[in-house]
């Protein structure tokens, strides 16, 4: 038998041997003859060389990110972590916003100062009388008299979409004698915050999306008010929430319990989705401001003028999943 580093050894050679391995993982051999040394490659050894020789533990090239094709007419994610951009398609084109208007109107109300959110609000005549003159669009089912906090409104107003609960919020946070005059103020705040906010096309006529005619953003700047927003916990407590049943008082001073409120949001839950704000229209048709974080990954965006809500669904799950991917 013969070795490749050295003589071959004879049965008095090796008379007395020792050994270890080093901190490479070669074997070391010593016999009793002063002063000679053999080093054998162990076998793990030979197999690490040969792995490396051929290449077989480097990192394997990355995986191309396929973009996503969606069926809105816009779109836009960002990492919501450092507000880089992960994805466009029309981001800055301007859109009808519908109920996706409600995350201003909670921006708005949430950035007031001393805000209290257990402050009592009485449900005035004036919140009845807008929802008749709108045609009765979504609804919280709030009742005139009814004393309602203001954390009940903001779920009343993102979670079945109640117009009626933004009106009530716009009336309680607006400036003004008369109700009409304090929503205009209000409107007046989502301007003045859509501006501090950076979003450049971005106009509102209405604290809930029922257009006047000039409710407009674009998908990058529904996410810039959504990525602000969703840094209150109050906020994001509220739109994670898949229903809820609130107590208010009544004129007489007893308890009412309210059927449950729903979300809109069927999304909520999957893939780690948090939230945030659907809104459909004749003529917005389907949109959806959303954030998700999973395994470290956070995601927010918005999609606009998707051509039904099956679709919009679907539009969503891919950006999120994509999103993710390009974070890596």
């Amino acid at each position: 038998m013969s070795h490749t580093c050295g003589p071959p050894f004879s049965p008095l050679q090796l008379g007395r041997i020792s050994g270890a391995f080093d901190a490479i993982g070669v074997f070391e051999l010593k016999t009793a003859i002063k002063g000679f040394r053999v080093r054998r490659a162990a076998a793990v050894a030979v197999t690490a060389g040969a792995v490396l020789a051929t290449g077989a533990l480097t990192a394997a090239p990355a995986q191309a990110v396929t973009t996503p094709t969606i069926t809105a007419k816009g779109g836009y994610v960002m990492n919501s972590a450092t507000g880089k951009t992960l994805f466009t398609k029309a981001a800055d084109t301007k859109r009808l916003t519908a109920s996706t208007t409600k995350v201003m109107t909670a921006k708005v109300v949430l950035s007031q100062p001393n805000l209290n959110l257990d402050t009592k609000v009485t449900i005035k005549k004036a919140v009845s009388d807008y929802m008749v003159a709108k045609g009765y669009p979504s609804s919280a089912h709030l009742i005139v008299g009814d004393k309602v906090t203001v954390r009940q409104l903001l779920y009343g107003m993102l979670l079945p979409s109640g117009c009626d609960a933004a009106f009530a919020l716009a009336d309680k946070f607006g400036s003004g004698t008369t109700p009409s005059a304090r929503t205009k103020n209000f409107i007046g705040k989502m301007n003045t915050m859509a501006k501090s906010l950076g979003m450049t096309n971005t106009h509102f006529d209405s604290f809930d999306g029922l257009s006047n005619g000039s409710n407009y953003s674009t998908p990058r700047d529904l996410t810039k008010v959504a990525r602000s927003v969703m840094k209150s916990t109050a906020f994001k407590t509220v739109v994670k929430t898949k229903a809820y049943t609130a107590k208010t008082v009544t004129s007489s001073g007893s308890t009412r319990t309210m059927s449950t409120w729903t979300n809109t949001n069927t999304l909520l839950g999957w893939n780690g989705t948090l939230g945030i704000k659907t809104g459909s229209g004749p003529d917005a048709h389907y949109c959806l401001v959303f954030a998700a974080t999973l395994n470290g990954k956070s995601v927010v965006g918005a999609v606009m003028t998707a051509p039904s809500e099956a679709d919009r669904t679907s539009d969503v799950k891919k950006l999120i999943n994509y999103g993710y991917a390009k974070i890596g």
